[in-house]
């Protein structure tokens, strides 16, 4: 396996390195103040192919591997968390789904549009009662003479009132437990669909997370993503991939957080010395850099598998992507914490003063062990995966 980057990779890598410090950065405090979304920069992200890097090229996409989508997300929260899982979930949970299990005409309906960045896509999986355990969902879909109508209510939606297509999953037969769910493309337009709230969170102000509600809510038989009784199986081969995403956003956030810690080390002076003089600053410092490497290296094998099993047809699943996707994202989420918190820790009190960067990445980390698998979860798949092995009986699902 050879992680080094191609010349491509490091001309989009140095090319989103320069938007997101010219175009972004600059107005990131107040648009935390405004919890304001970043829509025209979403949209040119989209122009340099940010937003359909899992698309098919027949269908306006990048094709990327899993690695140079890595990359961009790792360039993107490096500078700013929220931008980063914007496009992560429109790429990952909703876009890949689409390119994956859809028709033809879904193809042609959502990809070309969601690759050019003028869609934004959601992923409602998440309800009040039901979390990690996915199967417990309660939104149900009742077949109907021109398709389904659906009802429940939906938490914790990325992008949520600003996405232009939402992959709902709901249950089409309640007796079957985890095999009586079912995919779904919902765009707001249709009747019976509405944002409800949107969250009031910690960190990621400027990412929209949004409560949606289905009041029987009209969809079209054409609008069904795969077959009765695959949704979770869809759900959870997207979660695999995007928990990969997730760890190359926490690895971009803790890069972040240690070149504004080491240049403040380099700049801050106390008792006479620069800080990067003492050894405590210099201790801080090169542990966060090793806990980054090998974050990073868990993440680049994960999209490095990923690919590796698409290359022979595999889904995530099949390829057993799943385990290293969940060492890869409970290292890194863990790993951001700790960095983020000794980046506080550099800064003083500095570093608590919403005047610095590392104060917005210490809250933006928080979120890393919870969303899209909590740490808990993590561990659970790595567990079973590891029994399973030596012979054990394993879980049908990773939820």
């Amino acid at each position: 396996m050879d992680f080094s980057l191609t010349d491509d990779q490091r001309l989009l890598k140095d090319t989103i390195r320069h938007f997101m410090e010219a175009e972004v950065r600059p107005h990131l405090r107040q648009y935390e103040k405004e919890e304001h979304f970043p829509a025209d920069e979403i949209r040119r992200l989209g122009e340099l192919g940010c937003c359909g890097m899992t698309v098919p090229e027949e269908w306006g996409g990048g094709a990327a591997d899993t690695l140079t989508f890595v990359v961009m997300l790792e360039e993107v929260a490096r500078v700013c968390a929220s931008t980063a899982v914007t496009l992560s979930v429109t790429n990952s949970v909703a876009a890949a789904p689409i390119a994956r299990h859809g028709t033809p005409d879904q193809k042609q309906r959502f990809l070309p549009r969601m690759a050019r960045g003028e869609w934004l896509g959601a992923f409602c999986l998440t309800e009040p009662q039901a979390g990690s355990d996915s199967a417990a969902i309660e939104t149900r879909a009742v077949r109907t003479p021109a398709g389904y109508r659906l009802t429940g209510t939906k938490s914790w939606v990325t992008n949520g009132g600003v996405a232009s297509v939402y992959l709902v999953f709901a249950k089409t037969d309640s007796s079957a437990g985890a095999r009586g769910v079912t995919a779904f493309l919902v765009t707001p337009d249709l009747p019976g669909f509405r944002v409800a709230r949107f969250e009031d969170k910690m960190g990621l102000k400027i990412s929209k997370t949004a409560e949606i509600r289905l009041d029987e809510c009209e969809v079209p038989a054409a609008n069904r993503l795969g077959d009765e009784g695959q949704g979770l199986k869809i759900a959870l081969e997207a979660l695999d991939g995007g928990r990969v995403g997730i760890a190359a956003q926490a690895v971009g956030i803790a890069q972040g957080a240690l070149e504004a810690s080491v240049r403040y080390a380099k700049e801050r002076r106390a008792f006479g010395k620069k800080l990067g003089e003492f050894q405590a600053i210099q201790w801080m410092l090169a542990d966060m850099q090793t806990e980054i490497e090998a974050a990073r290296m868990l993440t680049y094998h994960a999209a490095w598998l990923q690919d590796h099993g698409r290359g022979r047809g595999l889904s995530p699943l099949e390829a057993r992507v799943g385990p290293q996707a969940s060492r890869a994202k409970l290292y890194a989420s863990e790993m951001v914490n700790r960095v983020a918190y000794k980046a506080v820790q550099v800064h003083g009190s500095m570093g608590y003063s919403r005047e610095m960067d590392v104060e917005r990445m210490y809250r933006d980390a928080r979120v890393i062990t919870i969303y899209e698998g909590t740490s808990e979860i993590q561990r659970t798949v790595i567990a079973r995966d590891l029994l399973g092995r030596t012979g054990s009986p394993r879980a049908e699902t990773n939820s």
